[in-house]
């Protein structure tokens, strides 16, 4: 066994001995992290610590080639089939699972039964009786797919305690080769896609700490994000009784950043597992009575987590460790890896002294994927042309504006400066009421924290950007105009967005840097000109609606005036419905349109239309519709998601839905001119009760409520130009890449959304064949991130600038533990009995008429599937966003708001939605 440390960092991460044949041992202090594929995830971060100067056990690393060469004829063949299996199974197929199972047993028994072979046996022998005769040792897999950045893979292999003699030591490193097959890890693999051919097993073998206590420390607190708190959990003995989950363990919370303990709780460690001497093996010995007792001090404490604060700055990121204090009080590190499950920290531009609160803008557009490079790019830019607007500093467009955020490709915005002012406080709750109601829970929790105290008491500094911004958009006269000229309002509407569209287009005959600088010039500037031209008219309209119930007066007249919004005229998003809905109706009076809808996938009639071979009547029919609507998506604000035009899979799966609603008077035509005439009856009522007061009152409120009918559907109308907009830049983004993929520099044009404007430029102006390979590398990368991004299902509303989440702290903002009622904001008044359907996807998603769609957010690409409906269930969402709207337009009853509804109510549940109080009722 080598006893010299390996150089430095460029190291061949598969060391040779003098006959070139793979080192089959190497010391851990002679381990790094350059040497994942030989030794695996434990065995690299072990050394990473020996190398920072951690203390860490004594021992040794039998490498993955040791592994490779006992286990190649099961490769070829058990594993080899596995392999097969796996790639052809979807997660989906019955008996999947079954049949993985099948395959891991005979794989783990294949392997059990090896023999170790001699040179690696004697390798083994050698390394073992170096520690010292007969020392008692932990056998510890070590995977090349384990202890990773982005899946921890823990407790997936074996691990085998106070392993004496090495014969034994032998047999357990045969028994942790086949704890690479378990059930659980086939699984687990399976699942994240690693193919059995991608992982090798590497063993770690060290000297068994005679552990007076043990147990795990995460150096941040996996519960609330807090970067700032080690968490410890501790018993007597091995720490195998904390890490197996057989004993309550003593709790402590340490604040690493002043060193002391701030939160303990004794458990009642009623077991502990201990050493058996002198032959070997572990004993678990029922321990009553020490729940009076605590496993570590204080000072003890506060020592590990200065270990694994250590260990994290290492590392750079924070860590998931098993320690051990020995019976002399020497405290050690046994095992470090990252904690895959924190969500990361968002970092702004403006970020000053102080905590920051970051707001994530993602989740207020409904958007819980991640957002493509080249959408996030293209967003940075909006938001710059936005700050610019409004009077503040951008040093860079490109960069975003100052409190413009990412984490974890999604977008968030620093909000500290205005939650500590006055006017901000007054405001940006009731913002979020509209957007997204879960947000401005969370919102005005934190105004109670005094980290976030109110500095600023004058309205003068908002007052000083928002009124230049407004007069130079000539909102007041905009305003005033639908007020007292609504007509006329309308009509410059009107001639507003035919302008904007033709000033979209690009000339004929232009080049790829032409496109890409198009395409900027549009998000710098041209694509705000919306807001100012067209948002006045629907505030204006809600503006009415508020003051029409302030004259008529009485006790709570909100559901009055969700009446009058039902059924409302100009709502871009209920017109494409209904469109939607007239080619569906089209297409099941024509035989040959509804057999092939009737008969065939989505996707593969998607292919159809591209080949022009669908049914003409319905080929014509799509055509019209997406010359409309074809620039909408789902997750339509991320540049580098397909266009309906470019892949209209949805929209046929969504009209194959509509054939299945028999009942005329469920026709979301038959409906939606039933809200019409209900809206105008409950405003004739509205009309009424206010001419009891005076013919005056009752003048003003009828104008008032017209001009709530008439200007609030205009709310969706700016996302949807803005979507129009960015349609443009996609499709001019999306012939640059063309052209770098035919000059070989992209492997294929949708290869360009992972790029961002700065690279995608730099690549059309420097032909290096060097530079092509290195693009096509950052793609691989970025295309990598982006899938596993797509598999992450929580997303905080809030983070802090120490990791903190604060949803998770305001727990008495939840539904109160084991109430089955779920409980969340009224969107639409109403109250259905149903199954539930739960769809976190709408592209190809199957809706029964009548069933209640259970969603995590919608944006309008999500509205289709409302027409056949029977009520609404989001996770997210205001009153006002999209999916409320659109459902009381249809009459729909719908909950927003709804914390993990996806979650906690499944397909075919037989549910209750009162749209009204807000609740859900399962049974």
């Amino acid at each position: 066994m080598a006893t010299d440390r390996p150089g430095n960092g460029g190291r061949d991460s598969r060391p040779r001995d003098g006959n070139s044949a793979p080192v089959l041992v190497l010391r851990l202090s002679q381990v790094d992290g350059s040497m994942l594929p030989l030794v695996g995830g434990k065995a690299a971060n072990l050394g990473e610590l020996i190398a920072a100067g951690l203390p860490v056990p004594d021992g040794f690393c039998l490498t993955t080639a040791a592994y490779r060469e006992a286990a190649s004829t099961v490769l070829d063949g058990v594993l080899a089939e596995l392999g097969r299996l796996q790639a052809a199974l979807q997660p989906s197929d019955p008996g999947r699972s079954t049949q993985l199972t099948m395959l891991a047993g005979r794989a783990r028994e294949a392997i059990r039964a090896l023999p170790v072979p001699p040179r690696a046996a004697a390798a083994v022998e050698q390394a073992y009786a170096a520690l010292g005769g007969n020392t008692p040792v932990a056998v510890r897999s070590s995977a090349t797919a384990e202890d990773l950045p982005s899946a921890s893979f823990a407790g997936q292999q074996d691990t085998y305690l106070n392993v004496v003699g090495s014969t034994a030591v032998l047999d357990a490193v045969r028994n942790c080769w086949a704890s690479l097959w378990t059930d659980r890890a086939v699984a687990y693999r399976a699942a994240l896609g690693i193919a059995p051919d991608q992982v090798a097993l590497a063993v770690v073998v060290q000297r068994l700490v005679e552990a007076g206590a043990a147990g795990v420390m995460f150096t941040a607190n996996p519960l609330t994000g807090r970067r700032s708190e080690a968490v410890i959990d501790a018993a007597p003995g091995l720490g195998e009784a904390v890490v197996s989950g057989a004993v309550n363990p003593d709790h402590f919370v340490v604040d690493t950043e002043k060193a002391r303990v701030i939160e303990r709780k004794t458990g009642d460690k009623r077991v502990m597992v201990r050493p058996l001497l002198p032959g070997g093996g572990t004993e678990v010995l029922e321990m009553p009575g020490r729940a009076d007792s605590s496993s570590l001090t204080d000072e003890q404490a506060v020592g590990l987590a200065a270990l694994g604060l250590q260990a994290e700055r290492h590392f750079g990121s924070p860590q998931d460790t098993e320690w051990a204090i020995d019976t002399g009080g020497a405290l050690w590190l046994t095992q470090s890896r990252p904690i895959t499950t924190l969500y990361p920290v968002p970092q702004s531009r403006s970020a000053g002294a102080g905590t920051r609160l970051y707001m994530c803008f993602s989740l207020a557009q409904g958007l819980t994927r991640p957002l493509t490079p080249m959408g996030l790019a293209s967003l940075r830019l909006i938001a710059s042309s936005v700050a610019k607007a409004a009077g503040f500093p951008v040093p860079d467009p490109r960069h975003g504006p100052p409190p413009y955020a990412e984490a974890a490709q999604r977008i968030y915005v620093d909000l500290t400066t205005p939650v500590r002012s006055s006017v901000g406080r007054r405001i940006l709750p009731r913002v979020f009421d509209i957007m997204e109601a879960r947000s401005a829970m969370v919102v005005r929790e934190v105004f109670d924290d005094p980290e976030f105290s109110v500095i600023r008491r004058t309205p003068f500094g908002f007052l000083r950007h928002v009124l230049p911004a407004a007069a130079r958009g000539r909102v007041p006269e905009t305003a005033l105009r639908a007020l007292f000229r609504p007509r006329a309002a309308l009509r410059r509407l009107d001639s507003f967005t035919r302008h904007y569209a033709e000033d979209l287009e690009l000339g004929a005959g232009a080049g790829p840097l032409d496109r890409l600088d198009h395409a900027e010039r549009l998000l710098e500037g041209r694509l705000f000109a919306i807001v100012p031209a067209v948002l006045p008219l629907p505030a204006v309209g809600f503006a009415m609606l508020w003051l029409a119930g302030r004259l008529i007066g009485g006790q709570d007249r909100r559901k009055d005036l969700e009446m009058v919004l039902r059924g409302l005229p100009r709502n871009v998003t209920t017109e494409m419905d209904l469109e939607l809905w007239r080619l569906a109706a089209a297409a099941k009076d024509d035989r040959d349109s509804r057999a092939a809808l009737e008969s065939r996938e989505p996707s593969a009639l998607a292919a159809d239309f591209k080949a022009g071979t669908l049914p003409p009547a319905l080929h014509a029919g799509l055509v019209r519709f997406l010359d409309r609507y074809g620039h909408r998506a789902v997750a339509e604000i991320d540049v580098g998601m397909p266009r309906w035009s470019d892949d209209p899979t949805h929209i046929l799966g969504v009209l194959a839905n509509y054939l299945r609603l028999t009942d005329p008077a469920m026709a979301p035509d038959v409906q939606f001119s039933r809200a019409q005439a209900e809206a105008e009856a409950a405003v004739q009522q509205l009309v009424g009760e206010a001419r009891r007061r005076g013919r005056a009152r009752a003048l003003v409120v009828g104008a008032a409520l017209s001009r709530a009918r008439l200007f609030a559907g205009l709310r969706e109308m700016p996302k949807y130009q803005l979507v129009l907009g960015l349609a443009e830049v996609r499709k001019q983004v999306a012939l640059v890449g063309a052209a770098l993929a035919s000059e070989g520099r992209l492997e294929s044009p949708e290869d360009i959304f992972f790029l961002d404007f700065g690279e995608a430029r730099q690549a059309l102006q420097g032909p290096d064949p060097q530079g092509s390979r290195t693009l096509r590398g950052l793609v691989v990368d970025r295309r990598a991130a982006y899938a596993t991004e797509l598999g992450r299902r929580h997303i905080p509303r809030a983070l802090l600038s120490d990791g903190t989440e604060p949803e998770v702290l305001y727990a008495a903002a939840r539904v109160a533990a084991g109430s089955a009622t779920l409980s969340g904001s009224p969107a639409s008044a109403g109250s259905v009995t149903a199954r539930a359907r739960v769809i976190l996807d709408p592209v190809g998603a199957h809706l029964e008429p009548g069933e209640i769609l259970v969603a995590p957010s919608t944006d309008p690409g999500w509205t289709p599937l409302f027409l056949t409906a029977g009520g609404l269930v989001m996770e997210m969402g205001g009153p006002n966003s999209h999916g409320a709207v659109v459902a009381r337009e249809y009459g729909i009853p719908a909950v927003v708001g709804v914390p993990e509804a996806t979650v906690r109510l499944a397909t075919g549940q037989r549910i209750t939605v009162d749209g009204g109080a807000g609740t859900i009722v399962p049974g």
